[in-house]
């Protein structure tokens, strides 16, 4: 925590504010507008339920088809089944880590050369991995050209840029995440970011329950409760004042790591592509077992063995049991990160005693 979060919870115990929605709330969001640059925010509470709606917003329904990257966390892809839709896992690229624009486009073809009708092809989900930003460009070209909307999850992503303009304002809509382990929290949160302010507008109507306007409750959306409390919001707020300090902190930690260990032949820390700019919200690195000698596994353990947690990469959802059946582009990139990859201890509040701690378990291997 920054410091001034409890001044904005404070302010809603003692004007008994409590309910969702209220100033902390509407602070929340035109903090967010001015720092993204968009014209509309919706919080909301969870970054999952803006995904949700983000898909809702899109038109997705049962039998469509909605593309998205195999290396993230489940909650990028849940929502897609959620709606009854066909998630189609893509791979990895090397230079980002991201989804691979060219296995996206051979992707799209396959599916229309089934002669699967092209508006059934719904949404593109990229992820920007750890902070780092996806192929921006090619994944736009390829969005335009084939007329297929690009949903952005840049849960990880927030401050993080490609051509000096934030992740999560590329797409249709983005979305982001302010859970517990993210570069700033509101304990558990989200929100859905766009430009066509329409959409937000009726994002916000419907995580109230959609109620129509009307004396009495009447219904004629299917609606959700996915609005951000008051009381989480004004966490929020205080957590935008340290914004740029937790992203300046996180890649103080990543330049620490690589000055020590980038010349390390067989490790290789996630790259960042020329014009990008990452958060580094994790520090990240691929440890090739036949040039070191030893496995992201033997590293992982010996840094658990001294109470020190690190943890693989995400797996791959087209790896996952419950998407095993789903349809699946492109070779092992995604398989092969996941085998050796490694994050690293990446908090914001580590200190040079932690460090010493880290490192005199990786030096063991690394030096």
């Amino acid at each position: 925590m920054g410091g001034d979060e409890i001044t904005f919870i404070q302010e809603a115990f003692s004007k008994n504010w409590i309910a969702p929605l209220g100033p902390n709330v509407n602070g929340f969001e035109e903090d967010l507008k001015t720092f993204l640059n968009v014209n509309a925010v919706a919080a909301l509470n969870s970054g999952t339920g803006a995904l949700h709606l983000g898909l809702v917003q899109l038109g997705v329904s049962p039998g469509d088809y909605v593309f998205c990257q195999t290396m993230t966390f489940s909650a990028s892809a849940n929502p897609i089944k959620y709606l009854g839709a066909n998630p189609v896992f893509i791979d990895s690229e090397k230079e980002t880590w991201n989804i691979c624009p060219v296995a996206l486009e051979t992707a799209i073809t396959d599916l229309l050369s089934r002669e699967i009708p092209k508006e059934k092809l719904k949404a593109i989900i990229p992820v920007h991995l750890y902070g780092m930003p996806a192929k921006l460009q090619e994944l736009m070209d390829i969005s335009n050209r084939y007329g297929i909307p690009v949903l952005e999850d840049a849960a990880e992503s927030i401050g993080s840029t490609f051509n000096g303009k934030k992740c999560g304002t590329f797409g249709e809509m983005g979305v982001l995440s302010f859970n517990g382990n993210k570069l700033i929290t509101t304990s558990g949160g989200g929100a859905l970011v766009s430009n066509d302010a329409d959409k937000i507008s009726h994002t916000r109507f419907l995580a109230t329950q959609a109620k129509d306007d009307a004396p009495h409750y009447e219904h004629s959306h299917i609606g959700y409760n996915y609005r951000m409390s008051n009381v989480v919001a004004g966490i929020g707020r205080g957590q935008m004042e340290v914004l740029e300090e937790r992203i300046k902190q996180r890649r103080d930690n990543y330049n620490r790591y690589f000055r020590r260990y980038s010349k390390v032949v067989g490790l290789e820390f996630q790259p960042e592509k020329y014009g990008s700019f990452s958060n580094r919200w994790l520090t990240c690195l691929t440890i090739n077992p036949e040039l070191t000698g030893y496995t992201r596994e033997d590293v992982r353990m010996a840094l658990e063995a001294e109470n020190i947690e690190s943890r693989p990469l995400w797996k791959p959802m087209h790896l996952q049991p419950i998407f095993q059946n789903e349809l699946y582009f492109g070779g092992k990139v995604a398989e092969d990160l996941f085998k050796n990859g490694l994050c690293l201890p990446s908090g914001s509040n580590l200190t040079d005693a932690d460090f010493d701690r880290i490192f005199n378990v990786l030096d063991k291997f690394f030096i």
